[in-house]
């Protein structure tokens, strides 16, 4: 999402024009979660895409680079550090057929379900696309069960200051986060964007628990399923993108993983192409029938040498603005370990690089917008940038 995908002549007070729309409101305290949500959504005008700053900043499962991620704090927090756009949630659903948001549905790893005697005899070994996976997993949970559960940092090692948070939030469900949005865009009175994403589609289909029809069903319910509305909804598997076009007119993302690895409706249904041919100029106009932007992630952008550093750019952002398509890629994170190899500072996993000259490099090559884990390191980035 750079400046240079349609405005590449655009002066400095243009781009500072951008900017300030993007920040409006970004700071103050953090508002209350609690009272009383209308059942309808509230309208603020969504222009759709088009009307979002440029390059876009995407808080990544929130603000999960300070809270524990897809919490309603997580959420939040994000909104007040800037965000223009935050990914709530990962969409997973329950035994009783409620969609939640985690990471995935194994959630071992972001819940304190481990300390529960309770639900020690839930924890099982599955296949979750082609990787055995050992956990306790939301289907196999009913949505008051979950709700005793407590989130927790994911990755500590690299966040310990996050562990702080632990046990602070329960865990939300889609519908609550869609009047959360409500509640949010008129607290702030501007349109607030959430971009959810639908998890391993093709897994919870097998079990009887399609996503797309779920997804659509709220989206209807809180009139938010229009070619404007302001919730984007992306998926690893293009053919559940597919299938949600024909429910919704919502803005559709593909995700694309590395450029060797196949999308795992792919692998079901014996489609032999990898990313790696989704990416080229064939691939992309397919894509542009049915979804509006792919989500690739950010070596896909610009490779990495074998020792981790930045290559020269692919023509992957022009080859995709040709059809049409925005592009959202993601991970930025602010530590080390996350950050190519020439902007890393020092060796310890949970301190901070350079990653101001990452995100000059990635904006330099005319993205629409990155998914990042801290918000407002994000928000000043651009500013740097647009007025550079």
């Amino acid at each position: 999402m750079g400046t240079q995908k349609s405005n590449e002549g655009a002066s400095g007070t243009g781009r500072r024009a951008l900017l300030g729309a993007a920040v409006l409101g970004a700071g103050g305290a953090v508002l209350g979660v609690t009272g009383t949500a209308r059942a309808d959504s509230v309208r603020y005008g969504s222009g759709g895409l088009k009307s979002l700053p440029k390059p876009t900043i995407v808080g990544h499962r929130g603000a999960s680079g300070y809270r524990p991620e897809h919490t309603l704090g997580s959420y939040q927090l994000a909104l007040d550090m800037g965000a223009d756009i935050v990914e709530a949630g990962d969409l997973v659903p329950t035994k009783d057929g409620h969609l939640v948001c985690r990471h995935e549905p194994e959630i071992g790893g972001t819940t304190d379900v481990a300390d529960h005697p309770e639900f020690a005899d839930r924890k099982k070994t599955k296949q979750l696309d082609g990787v055995s996976t050992t956990g306790w997993f939301t289907e196999d949970f009913t949505l008051a069960e979950l709700k005793t559960l407590r989130a927790i940092e994911r990755i500590p090692a690299n966040r310990p200051h996050n562990t702080l948070y632990n046990g602070r939030w329960e865990i939300p469900t889609f519908e609550e986060v869609l009047t959360w949005q409500d509640r949010q865009t008129r607290a702030r009175g501007k349109q607030v964007w959430i971009y959810p994403e639908m998890k391993h589609p093709t897994y919870f289909r097998k079990q009887g628990l399609p996503l797309e029809e779920r997804v659509a069903k709220a989206l209807r319910k809180h009139r938010k399923d229009g070619r404007t509305s302001p919730v984007i909804i992306q998926s690893f598997e293009p053919t559940s993108i597919e299938r949600l076009n024909k429910l919704v007119d919502n803005p559709l993302v593909v995700l694309l993983s590395g450029a060797n690895t196949r999308p795992w409706d792919f692998v079901e249904t014996g489609d032999p192409r990898t990313v790696a041919d989704l990416v080229k100029p064939a691939g992309l106009r397919e894509i542009a029938s049915y979804a509006q932007g792919i989500g690739p992630t950010l070596d896909l952008v610009i490779p990495r040498d074998a020792g981790g550093r930045l290559t020269e750019p692919t023509a992957l952002v022009s080859d995709a603005h040709k059809v049409g398509l925005i592009l959202h890629p993601w991970t930025m994170r602010n530590e080390n370990p996350f950050l190519p190899a020439d902007f890393r500072k020092g060796t310890e996993a949970d301190a901070y690089g350079d990653v101001f000259g990452a995100y000059k490099a990635y904006f330099a090559t005319g993205i629409d917008g990155v998914f990042t884990d801290q918000p407002d390191t994000g928000v000043l980035a651009r500013e740097v940038f647009v007025n550079s």
